[in-house]
């Protein structure tokens, strides 16, 4: 026979797996996210270039015979005046270059456009300006061939970097280490959200409906509580399992592919990165810490959305009391923010110790290798801290669901928790 605990974690769990909009999200998201990857390129093949005739009114006389076009900007000199290029229709865009404009090229410089020209087209005009007044001031050093002196002096790196605490050399990438952290930590910054609120939500949904009432006569209040906290946590947990594989299904995909590139072949970051993703165990060490830090923060926040929840009749009061959960949330992600920039850091290491932001601030350092001492005792206080808090607020969640009528203070909130 099923225990009570047991049938309430059931009710939650199918209860929300068995709706279409979870299953629509589930399938959706790691689509949509596959998509954004490759919508630039996609834009990119899609877009039809801009095509412009650029009149080129210079004052200087040594500038527009220097311009380039190409197949989507055309330079053309024009030699009437300025008021008569504004009133012909025909022209587009005019381009006005000053007497001085090798001295001073901010002050010599105007573009005129009909309507507002594409970044692309005016990235196109600013560079061939910048090229054509830095060819003139090379060229008064009189020495022969200095741009192409200065092009075989230039060095472009691209360099592999191997991690040293691997048994086997492995190449990665900071920038792909760099990416995945904030990746991670936006995902489990949401799920604890999305989730946390979700259990806040249903316990005023059913203490509105007066089902609390009927349900804690033969159940626990803590029971009931710790029910909806482990059933909900479990619909996330399935959530991000599938993503995983779905993910796992199109990097398999994707990455011979990479592999193969001409492009690839020569560029040390992007091998580096095809590597990282490669590895299996690096992957699926990343999965598996992921959802060890899910667990451990939902149920540390969750226990706090449930209290809250027991606390109030409405979704309008909850949400002026669930700044005390979503406040330490925030600064989980903002310190989480600094740790990837230097995951070494002390700050970086302390706030993956604290309970409030560990859970965030310790996914931003994994892609970029953690002692395992520090992963397991950031877990520990992680999960202590949790027996503690489920211990608080179930007090404070016995006392709440019976309450009706009031929002209470944040004084009434502790003496709640101080009650026997």
């Amino acid at each position: 026979m099923k225990s009570a605990l047991s049938i309430i974690i059931s009710r939650e769990y199918l209860e929300r797996v068995k709706r279409k909009s979870f299953i629509i999200s589930t399938l959706l998201v790691p689509v949509l996210m596959i998509a954004l990857m490759f919508a630039p390129a996609a834009i990119m093949l899609l877009d039809t270039p801009e095509s412009k005739t650029i009149a080129v009114i210079d004052d200087s006389g040594v500038v527009a015979k220097r311009l380039q076009s190409n197949d989507q900007i055309s330079f053309t000199d024009y030699k009437q005046p300025l008021d008569s290029a504004r009133t012909d229709a025909d022209i587009e865009a005019i381009l006005v270059i000053g007497p001085k404009v090798i001295d001073n090229p901010n002050a010599n410089i105007s573009l005129y456009f009909r309507g507002a020209p594409s970044l692309s087209t005016d990235g196109y005009i600013s560079g061939q300006l910048t090229q054509a007044i830095e060819d003139i001031r090379l060229e008064a050093y009189n020495i022969d061939n200095i741009r192409e002196i200065l092009e075989e002096v230039q060095v472009d790196l691209s360099y592999p970097t191997i991690r040293l605490d691997r048994e086997e050399e492995q190449n990665t990438s900071s920038v792909l280490s760099y990416v995945i952290a904030l990746m991670l930590d936006m995902m489990l910054y949401m799920f604890i959200l999305i989730y946390g609120t979700m259990v806040m939500n249903s316990i005023i949904e059913e203490k509105n409906n007066r089902v609390l009432e009927i349900v804690v006569s033969s159940v626990k209040p803590s029971s009931l509580m710790l029910g909806k906290i482990v059933g909900i946590g479990l619909v996330a947990i399935t959530q991000i399992f599938i993503w995983g594989v779905i993910i796992a299904v199109c990097s398999s995909w994707a990455l011979p592919m990479l592999a193969t590139m001409p492009e690839a072949a020569q560029d040390a970051e992007m091998m580096g990165a095809i590597g990282q993703l490669s590895d299996v165990g690096y992957v699926s060490s990343l999965m598996f810490y992921m959802i060890l830090f899910f667990i451990g923060g939902y149920l540390f926040y969750s226990a706090i959305y449930a209290a809250l929840g027991s606390a109030v009749d409405n979704v309008q009061d909850a949400s002026q009391l669930s700044t005390i959960a979503t406040m330490p949330v925030i600064i989980g992600i903002v310190t989480s923010m600094s740790a990837v920039q230097n995951p070494g850091s002390t700050m970086a290491f302390w706030v993956s110790l604290i309970p409030f932001t560990s859970p965030m601030a310790m996914m931003a350092r994994l892609p970029f290798g953690v002692p395992a001492w520090e992963i397991i005792l950031s877990l520990t206080f992680l999960y202590a801290s949790f027996m503690l808090l489920i211990w608080l607020c179930a007090k404070i969640y016995r006392v709440g669901i019976f309450m009706y009528g009031k929002k209470p203070s944040f004084a009434e909130i502790i003496r709640w928790a101080r009650y026997k």
